[in-house]
């Protein structure tokens, strides 16, 4: 039996023109004048998608979302909208739809939307494979850990994976912002299609635009040929934006354009582009205080954080360093031809009890070059010289530094000082003890007028 569509329209014209196309495609469609009618067809013969226009009398489209899902939360639901409703058909995403299409409707993103869809099935199983996977070995995909707040990590990919929705994920530096990113990624429909990274903080200003879109030949000084920007290399599949609050408000302004219309124009020419992209975005700032800072554009956040993915630093479960220790000794003994098996006693309680500013990124160094350096078969204390034998504690401030009527910025530029002088002016692992990208942390220095003066140090 061919998988079933109930198309909800109250325009006749509209209504007839999407069962025709459909049809034409093979699929058993029906269709109803209004939501009212719609639901009545659900409950007597459940399809499989349902395309509901966001307008229609009697019942609206979002009622019959809320309607069909708690019928049956298996069918999937497509919001249909007109320009000024996108809002709206946002808010519908966060009631269940699974996406949502301008009118008139595009017939090539329609079949799209549709495809994905059916996928699904075969998705959902790999999901519940993934689920075994995580109660067996507290695994998922490269993402290691078994504690309760890497659970919780891993119900919102599983939740997030099928859908279309936008994801932005938050967390310290070194958390493994990227991996949940490949995770969802690796969960949804589009994980044989493209999985395109930026990094946003390590893009000059000038060239972000470009980096997103792609340019023109001779566009600006130094474009001698067209080039693909992000947006087009990522088409079907899904757009990682690392430290996304590091754009500036403008190139902010043209990414939110692009996310809302799923159309752009590339730097320097004159026609509109369509693809078809998942965006899911990360940053390690505070996103209410980078709001309140004007780092973050309000409404970029919210059409970024329809669902949102918060991670734990490593020193919030410490539960799970054992086993990311055990992985990474077995990753890094194969690859460098070591009989390394495992860490003693001794060293595993100096890595337990430091405090991994660096999180999981810095654990997975420490555990390299122990490993490299290892003249056993265990790891020893003298295989970590990095680690102290007791935990790592922050640089203190004593009371006579700070004091009544010091600016905001006083105080900042001396925690500041203190944490560069903690890290031995490592400016990489002052930045992640701070909570900040590194781009960041120069311009702080340069506002300061220390940027010049201050030899960089990323060792």
């Amino acid at each position: 039996m061919p998988d079933s569509i109930l198309i909800a329209e109250d325009n006749p014209a509209a209504r007839v023109g999407l069962q025709q196309l459909i049809r034409s495609w093979g699929f058993d469609v029906d269709v109803a004048g209004d939501g009212e009618e719609a639901l009545q067809k659900v409950v007597l013969r459940p399809p499989t998608i349902v395309l509901s226009d966001m307008v229609m009398p009697r019942m609206s489209g979002i009622d019959l979302l809320k309607s069909v899902k708690q019928h049956d939360p298996s069918i999937v639901v497509v919001i249909l909208t007109a320009q000024g409703s996108i809002e709206t058909a946002i808010e519908a995403i966060k009631d269940g739809a699974y996406d949502y299409l301008m009118k008139p409707v595009d017939p090539q993103r329609l079949r799209i939307v549709i495809d994905q869809i059916l996928d699904r099935g075969r998705t959902q199983r790999e999901v519940e494979s993934l689920k075994r996977r995580l109660r067996d070995q507290g695994q998922m995909g490269p993402m290691i850990g078994q504690s309760p707040e890497m659970q919780q990590v891993y119900r919102v990919i599983e939740q997030a994976g099928p859908t279309n929705a936008s994801v932005l994920i938050t967390g310290e530096s070194g958390t493994g912002k990227e991996l949940v990113a490949q995770a969802i990624h690796q969960a949804s429909p589009r994980k044989n299609a493209p999985f395109v990274a930026v990094n946003c903080a390590a893009i000059p200003d000038t060239l972000m635009e470009s980096e997103l879109f792609g340019h023109e030949k001779g566009a600006f000084t130094g474009a001698l040929a067209r080039r693909q920007g992000c947006f087009e290399l990522a088409d079907r599949g899904t757009l990682f934006l690392d430290e996304v609050a590091e754009m500036t408000p403008a190139t902010q302004a043209k990414l939110l354009r692009a996310l809302q219309e799923r159309r752009f124009r590339i730097v320097g020419g004159t026609d509109e582009k369509s693809v078809d992209i998942r965006v899911i975005a990360a940053t390690n700032l505070n996103t209410k205080k980078a709001i309140d800072e004007g780092k973050l554009r309000e409404d970029l956040f919210y059409r970024l954080n329809v669902i949102g993915i918060q991670l734990p630093p490593l020193r919030d479960r410490t539960d799970d360093i054992p086993l990311l220790v055990d992985a990474f000794i077995r990753e890094f003994a194969s690859a460098n031809h070591k009989s390394v098996g495992g860490a003693d006693a001794a060293a595993m309680d100096r890595l337990m009890r430091h405090r991994w500013p660096g999180n999981v990124r810095e654990l997975r160094n420490v555990i390299e070059r122990g490993v490299i350096i290892a003249r056993g078969p265990l790891l020893t204390p003298a295989d970590l010289p990095g680690l102290a034998d007791v935990a790592v504690a922050a640089t203190p401030v004593s009371p006579g530094e700070v004091a009544a009527g010091m600016t905001v910025d006083e105080l900042e530029r001396k925690l500041i000082d203190v944490t560069l002088a903690h890290t031995g002016g490592n400016k990489t692992k002052a930045a992640g003890m701070l909570g900040i990208s590194v781009k960041t942390l120069h311009n702080k220095l340069k506002a300061a007028g220390l940027e010049a003066a201050d030899a960089e140090n990323a060792g």
